[in-house]
């Protein structure tokens, strides 16, 4: 194998020159490889145009961009091995949550080893601290971070193959190609991968020079494929956090606090816990009080039954009521003043939401005096690994921190709360750990998007739109998991200058009006209430970008208007009409609609690609709204797996449906009243449109992202139909929000 940090240190020393690989190989049985390139460029080129008009800090250098900034000096330190059995293994620094970025970057390294993709393999790697900035997953930046590297890398390992093939033949590297997994003279001769492997290992090659494929050579990159690991998910193999065998491991759970952030005063009941069946260990965390058992229906039972006095939490004194008051109060003014103006004022208020991954916090942890190993679905693992040595007392390098597969995120494992948790139960019981959180745990005590409240001033005159203001009042967004330090990490050479927060800063880079709005204006104050939050999908964006969109609609309604006719004119690019037309062309907009029923349409652009969502909704009954059908248009600039594209799609309408119409969390008394997805009425398949078409644009460019992408534009045209239909403008979201449910106790 190769050591990384001593190949990063040589590479540093080489005077490595531009698109210039040095291959760096230690004695192995295949080849092994990390490969030391000078970045291209600081920056993914902006193939966009300028406007007249003043750009917008995201139209400068969006979040996604800052992040491939941060991680430039390491990107290059990657792990691809070609076996003897002719297989590629690539080690993956990021985390796979069920967004498919395994399968997007195994067609990455197909792609330009010519390989079949069933034989390549892609695990996630462990915790990488020399990665530095390069190893944390999230703000639709996977592919567009890696698909250089990963590109580069892959050409590397082909260019050594075809050397080893030559130098066995005694012909040019020039006169070899590779295909289906072998080189091939040009007398038709092959020679496998995996018979070339130990050769191209040991060869020396200091002047190698490589470039990755034209994309328009491209073969399998571009075309839809399904899941490398569909069977495995489908048939029960998918190896989860809590599906590992490690030795010793046994269930554990936690009583937690009937508060947000209380903290145990005494165990009143100890011995008589201890006693039940099962029941191993007990201890006191910082977290709550924790029980090892034989199996987790035996925890389960012995922490329902401990008797426990509590301390108070952080927001105890507070439900949705006051909270939505304070954010009112932190709306910042308008500069524009109404007077003598034609003007449109809305205000939007949107509840916190449960990121509610099928998979509850999960994790395994064996501390010991002298080491520590943690398992876990993890998408900041250097922060995670730094935090828990600091935890335990131990040096960071003698803390191991392996990344699972994890089932669903959306923004909730950027947090490490339920790894830290379980090294330190582990540290405190001395024996190894297996821990889950219940439902109701994860629904209370997980992350929440946090609530905003929304002020939107909109000027105009003459057919044009004025000036734009957007005042966003937010719950204070949790950023302690690595991005605070990545965007202290390049400040320098942010387009946002000034004391910002790190919040301002991610708001400043990835929102943004696409229209041609004259002098706009986008604010962010926060309310700093100790809760738990955490960037949920698409961030600001989805309640930002959705209530613009409502206020789009409303403008062009008062301008006398159709609502994509004004869109269109007002859109600045014909990339962004072009999926607007799309939709509005593919979902007949306009057509004729039975009573109760109606259209609606939104759009949002960000991280370098643009979405248009037409949605059709049932609200004859206005309680029990139902989207009917949907048509989404995306242009993503280079799509790697059209199919995969179409599943984030599909999950951001879903999410949108979900968020907009029904679920949300009721904050009573310092905690949630919801505990389980009963309660929490995220969107079930009865509330799902059975029509969906969905488009994804030719390719173009370097790609965007996609993650995100598709909940803003859904938000706002699923509250947009649901006005048209209803006569009735939506202020608050979820539209239909009231407890309707018996809370399970505290």
């Amino acid at each position: 194998m190769c050591d990384p940090v001593a190949n990063s240190a040589r590479h540093a020393d080489s005077g490595v020159s531009r698109r210039r690989f040095l291959t760096f190989l230690v004695a192995a049985p295949t080849l092994t490889l990390a490969t030391g390139l000078a970045p291209e460029a600081a920056l993914p080129a902006n193939a966009e145009t300028a406007l007249p008009g003043l750009p917008q800090p995201a139209d400068i250098m969006d979040l996604g961009e800052i992040l491939i900034l941060a991680g430039t000096p390491t990107a290059h330190l990657l792990v691809l091995e070609v076996t003897e059995e002719g297989e590629a293994h690539f080690e993956l620094p990021r985390a796979e949550v069920g967004q498919g970025i395994t399968t997007a970057v195994a067609m990455l390294v197909a792609e330009e080893l010519d390989l079949p993709l069933s034989k390549v393999r892609v695990r996630l790697a462990d915790a990488r601290p020399e990665l530095l900035m390069n190893q944390l997953t999230g703000s639709s930046n996977t592919i567009r971070s890696v698909y250089g590297p990963v590109r580069r890398t892959a050409a590397a390992a082909r260019a050594r193959l075809i050397a080893a093939a030559g130098a066995q033949w005694g012909l040019p590297a020039d006169r070899l190609v590779t295909r289906d997994g072998a080189v091939v003279a040009p007398d038709g001769r092959t020679a496998p991968f995996g018979s070339l492997t130990t050769i191209a290992a040991k060869l020396s090659l200091p002047d190698l020079t490589v470039t990755p494929k034209p994309e328009s050579e491209h073969r399998l990159v571009g075309t839809p494929a399904s899941r490398i690991d569909a069977r495995a998910m489908v048939t029960g193999q998918m190896r989860y956090t809590l599906d590992l065998d490690v030795a010793g491991a046994k269930p554990t759970m936690v009583r937690r606090p009937p508060t947000i952030n209380g903290t145990v005063r005494s165990v009143n009941n100890e011995a008589a816990v201890r006693a039940m069946p099962g029941v191993i260990d007990l201890a006191v965390v910082p977290t709550g009080v924790a029980v090892m058992a034989e199996t987790f229906g035996q925890a389960l039972d012995a922490k329902d039954a401990l008797q426990v006095t509590w301390n108070g939490g952080t927001v105890d004194t507070l439900s949705d009521a006051d909270i939505r008051l304070r954010l009112r109060a932190a709306a910042l003014p308008f500069v524009v003043p109404p007077l003598l103006t034609l003007h449109l004022d809305a205000e939007f208020d949107f509840a916190f939401v449960s990121h509610a991954p099928l998979e509850t916090n999960s994790a395994i942890a064996d501390v010991r005096d002298d080491r520590a190993e943690i398992w876990a679905g993890l998408k900041s693992p250097i922060v995670a690994k730094q935090t828990i040595a600091a935890a335990v007392g131990l040096p960071a390098d003698r803390v191991t921190v392996h990344v699972t597969q994890s089932g669903g995120s959306f923004g909730r494992r950027l947090f490490f709360d339920g790894a830290l948790e379980a090294a330190r139960i582990s540290k405190a019981m001395r024996k190894p750990v297996k821990l889950m959180w219940s439902r109701i745990d994860d629904m209370r005590h997980g992350r929440a998007r946090p609530a905003t409240h929304h002020k939107i001033r909109a000027t105009y005159a003459l057919g044009q739109v004025l000036t734009y203001e957007h005042r966003v009042a937010a719950v204070e967004t949790d950023f302690r998991h690595g991005l605070g330090e990545m965007l202290t990490a390049v400040a320098a050479d942010l387009p946002v200058g000034g004391d910002l927060t790190f919040a301002q800063t991610v708001f400043l880079t990835t929102v943004k009006v696409p229209y041609d709005f004259g002098v706009v204006t986008e604010l962010l104050s926060e309310v700093p209430l100790k809760m738990h939050t955490a960037s949920w999908r698409s961030v600001y964006s989805a309640n930002t970008r959705g209530a613009e969109e409502i206020l789009v609609d409303e403008l062009a309604k008062k301008m006398g208007q159709d609502p994509v006719a004004f869109r269109r004119r007002f859109l600045k690019t014909a990339r962004q009409r072009a999926v607007l037309d799309k939709v509005a062309t593919a979902g007949s907009w306009g057509r004729a609609m039975p009573a109760g029923f109606a259209q609606g349409v939104g759009f949002h652009e960000e991280y370098k690609s643009c979405t248009a969502c037409l949605v059709e909704i049932d609200a004859r009954d206005p309680k029990t709204p139902r989207v009917v059908k949907a048509v989404i248009a995306a242009d993503v600039g280079r799509p790697i797996n059209p199919r995969g594209l179409e599943a984030q799609l599909l999950g951001g309408l879903t999410d949108a449906i979900s968020t907009t119409l029904r679920a949300g969390l009721h904050i009573d008394k310092g905690l949630p009243l919801e505990g389980s997805y009963s309660q929490f009425h995220y969107a079930r398949q009865k509330d799902s449109p059975s029509d969906v078409q969905i488009f994804i644009m030719p390719a173009g460019g370097e790609p965007g992202g996609a993650g995100e992408l598709g909940v803003p534009a859904a938000v706002g045209a699923i509250a947009n139909a649901y006005a048209r239909a209803t006569g009735r403008k939506p202020r608050g979201f979820p539209i239909n929000f009231d407890v309707d449910f018996t809370p399970f106790p505290r």
